[in-house]
């Protein structure tokens, strides 16, 4: 009956919050619920940090690892692998809005030369099931590590320079720097962590 029904699972609650729960037990950390059923990390770490720098401290560690929660977790520093995906991430947004504004949107016309990142973008739900399925979400945040150290390579091609007009090979070019923006945005979603427009 309707009644005997269990609730359906929140779409938007990340994907490893049990991962997270258990890693804060183990380190002898309770986790307070939050909303959208996310999880906000409780002492011992220091809350200043933020839930998305503990988030990411604890599932970016491998399970052999030991997770470094810190201030470097805040650097905004291309040393710091939370900036950089996150950094990523606006970067593509920002691109967007740049060809928007001059005149020029997104189109995959032609093939373009991307470094690996074409690669990365493809090899992304393969990355993911295989995370999921091994219960490693390290694995999906050294693939958006990867990703966004490709991308920030690639970025400086996406634009016309100077009086140079939008082209084919512009517009193609959006359209890969888009769908790495796509991948980041939706990794960083499903380990709990944000991923701003403008950093």
């Amino acid at each position: 009956s309707p009644g005997n029904r269990a609730p359906a699972p929140d779409p938007r609650a990340p994907l490893w919050d049990d991962t997270v729960a258990r890693l804060l037990r183990t380190q002898g950390a309770p986790a307070r619920p939050r909303a959208a059923g996310a999880l906000t990390p409780a002492p011992p770490y220091d809350p200043s940090l933020g839930d998305d720098a503990i988030r990411w401290g604890l599932l970016a560690a491998a399970a052999h690892d030991r997770p470094r929660i810190g201030p470097q977790l805040l650097r905004q520093h291309e040393s710091n692998p939370l900036f950089t995906v996150r950094y990523a991430h606006s970067r593509a947004r920002a691109l967007r809005r740049d060809a928007e504004r001059l005149g020029f949107t997104a189109a995959p016309l032609e093939q373009v030369e991307a470094g690996g990142l074409t690669g990365l973008i493809a090899d992304y739900p393969a990355v993911l099931a295989s995370a999921a399925r091994l219960g490693a979400p390290d694995r999906l945040a050294r693939h958006l590590e990867s990703t966004a150290d490709a991308l920030l390579a690639f970025q400086h091609t996406v634009l016309p320079l100077g009086d140079e007009k939008p082209m084919a090979a512009h517009r193609s070019r959006l359209a890969v720097a888009e769908a790495a923006g796509t991948v980041l945005a939706g990794g960083l979603s499903l380990l709990g962590v944000s991923a701003p427009e403008h950093l």
